[in-house]
């Protein structure tokens, strides 16, 4: 496959996320490849299946696994599973990985929910990237968010009011202290936005047995978690996947460029987050060396995502308004994650596979 090619690209990019999950599920079948799925509890729009689906391509003993996931944040799906199936049809990247000992792991849709229902969030309405604590302990405080709660999610919409009070936030405090404030996390507004939940999500429990399952074996891990949302159109930013530590840090720019960013040192387009997932490769996978991104796809500008968000929780906190409402609203936030290009669609293919190479070639590797 040409990587670049637009026309190449188009075809592994769905319009909803049953026809994401049929190419997937397609993909695997053509590679000869099997797949391991974890029903949700619940449905789709249309009645049909949800799942998180696992696609293992090398040895259950492979010393080396790359993880590739989608769907973090349901909507942002539609980029990710593109990229997987990509990566799935490319003979040179299957035939490269394997040449050098390394499994590659594919998560399709680790919330599935929310991408069969164009929401960021889990059914439970939570973040799944702030959804990663002991739950036994005390929780973040996000009191910025406390403060502009009832602005950041109004009980009317439109709502100049609340608009006008972040916007008096924005001008006193910055542009990055609103993000921060609003997409940091917070755990006391349950109808809120970036919420990570009072307890483990379904998806947070699947994705634990699934590092369970394939990487208790491995002596070195990488991850790439394929998001949308942030930063110019089209580019895709490489943001440190990990806890706060320079070795770690230092080893990820080692195999995806100077270029990678990070929350904790300010670099990143990102605010520095609470209860993120990659936080669970240490957790579930100790023996293993573990190295990961996140490759942050950018769509529209922050405050277009925001605004969709708010107006979509607006929505959801408001069973009683009319559907036709509720699916503009929804569609906005497509629209704010998924940029339906050709041509958008052929840069993110293209930076995925190089992503993916490097990762490869990075856990291929001897240890220093």
């Amino acid at each position: 496959m040409a990587a670049a090619d637009s026309d190449s690209a188009e075809r592994f990019f769905a319009q909803t996320y049953a026809e994401a999950r049929a190419g997937f599920l397609a993909a695997a079948d053509a590679g000869g490849l099997d797949v391991q799925s974890h029903t949700h509890p619940l449905r789709g729009p249309d009645g049909e299946v949800l799942a998180m689906d696992v696609v293992r391509d090398g040895p259950a003993d492979a010393a080396a696994v790359l993880l590739v996931s989608s769907a973090c944040h349901g909507v942002e799906g539609f980029c990710g599973s593109g990229v997987q199936r990509a990566l799935l049809a490319d003979a040179g990247f299957r035939a490269m990985a394997a040449s050098a000992g390394v499994a590659v792991l594919y998560i399709h849709a680790l919330n599935p929910w929310g991408f069969a229902w164009w929401r960021r969030t889990t059914h439970e309405n939570v973040d799944l990237n702030r959804n990663f604590h002991d739950f036994h302990g005390p929780l973040p405080e996000n009191a910025a968010y406390d403060e502009l709660a009832t602005a950041i999610v109004p009980a009317q919409w439109p709502a100049p009011e609340a608009d006008a009070r972040l916007a008096t936030y924005t001008a006193t405090n910055g542009d990055r202290a609103l993000q921060a404030a609003i997409t940091g996390g917070q755990y006391n507004h349950p109808q809120g936005l970036f919420y990570g939940g009072r307890a483990p999500t379904w998806s947070q429990q699947t994705l634990r047995h699934v590092l369970q399952d394939h990487g208790r074996r491995c002596a070195r891990l990488g991850w790439i978690d394929l998001h949308t949302g942030l930063g110019p159109n089209g580019h895709g930013e490489r943001i440190f996947a990990g806890g706060n530590d320079e070795a770690v840090l230092a080893r990820a720019r080692a195999w995806w460029g100077e270029a990678v960013t990070s929350i904790y040192d300010g670099s990143s387009t990102s605010a520095l987050l609470s209860g993120l997932m990659w936080l669970s490769a240490d957790q579930e996978c100790p023996q293993a060396e573990y190295t990961g991104i996140a490759l942050e796809y950018g769509t529209v500008p922050m405050p277009t995502v925001i605004q969709a968000l708010r107006a979509d929780q607006w929505a959801e906190n408001h069973p009683e308004i009319d559907p036709a409402l509720r699916q503009r609203l929804r569609r906005q936030v497509r629209d704010a994650f998924y940029t339906d290009t050709p041509a958008w669609k052929a840069q993110i293919v293209a930076q995925g596979l190089e992503a993916a190479r490097q990762g490869v070639t990075g856990l291929a590797a001897p240890p220093p």
